[in-house]
């Protein structure tokens, strides 16, 4: 029998798949290091189990992509450090935005946010832009977007920004009239005051919204710059496909 010869068209298709394969096999074998935050209902401990709103959609992308890792939660500055500085790093629930936008592999978004400057009802305070919020000290999160964005103001930490680890320490700075403001996302904020025993309706006052952190998408998830494009298509494809047979969707209605 004569050896089998192969033209050049047939090659190249099995050159090609033979390369996706080991791209796909390859992005499974890299050790995948998963961070987010406390930051309910997106992301939280309870009962010593990590869960939230995209908890769960980062689970189901795992899932379809048949990829086994843990998630770690810390404080965002850790979280977002690690995600800047290693490989193979995958950051969750990250806002998009034009200062990151080349410092990270994006995914893609897993949820919609709304930002605001509250104020309490006990102390309502009107805003008609950012600039009236100058003189009052405002909560913040150390390097979240939120007090990102208002760094890239101008605003100063220690000034008129006072920044903490951890989302409900500045619910509970507002409602003690600590600070003025305090800067988050809605579903946060009415989640953090629902634990705290309030009615967010009646104790929270948006005074000012802040439509540039809602660009994008609102909150995604990320690789770190130094992840292999594979993994980080793979990923890209997982999180398609949820989308498309309904899994994201019915993730979202459990938690809004």
């Amino acid at each position: 029998m004569p050896p089998l010869t192969l033209n050049s068209k047939t090659r190249c298709v099995l050159y090609g798949a033979v390369m996706l394969w080991l791209g796909v096999c390859g992005a499974r074998a890299e050790t995948i290091r998963i961070v987010t935050e406390e930051l309910p209902p997106y992301s939280m401990t309870r009962d010593g189990k990590l869960t939230g709103m995209s908890t769960e959609v980062v689970q189901a992308v795992l899932n379809e992509v048949n990829v086994q890792a843990s998630i770690q939660s810390m404080p965002w500055a850790r979280a977002y450090d690690l995600a800047l500085h290693d490989p193979n790093v995958l950051i969750y629930s990250i806002s998009r935005t034009a200062e990151r936008e080349g410092l990270f592999k994006w995914i893609g978004s897993i949820a919609t946010s709304r930002w605001y400057l509250y104020s309490s009802s006990t102390h309502p305070i009107s805003l008609t832009d950012l600039d009236d919020a100058r003189d009052w000290q405002i909560a913040t999160v150390n390097e979240d977007v939120g007090e990102q964005y208002l760094i890239g103001k101008k605003f100063i930490v220690g000034e008129q920004l006072q920044s903490s680890n951890r989302y409900e320490l500045n619910y509970q700075k507002l409602r003690t009239g600590h600070v003025d403001l305090w800067i988050s996302d809605e579903l946060n904020a009415g989640y953090l005051a629902r634990q705290a025993g309030d009615d967010p309706a009646r104790t929270l006052v948006q005074s000012l919204r802040v439509p540039e952190l809602e660009e994008n998408g609102g909150l995604s998830m990320a690789f770190s710059a130094g992840t292999p494009d594979a993994t980080v298509q793979l990923f890209q494809k997982g999180l398609r496909t949820i989308r498309e047979n309904g899994t994201y969707d019915a993730i979202a209605r459990k938690w809004n």
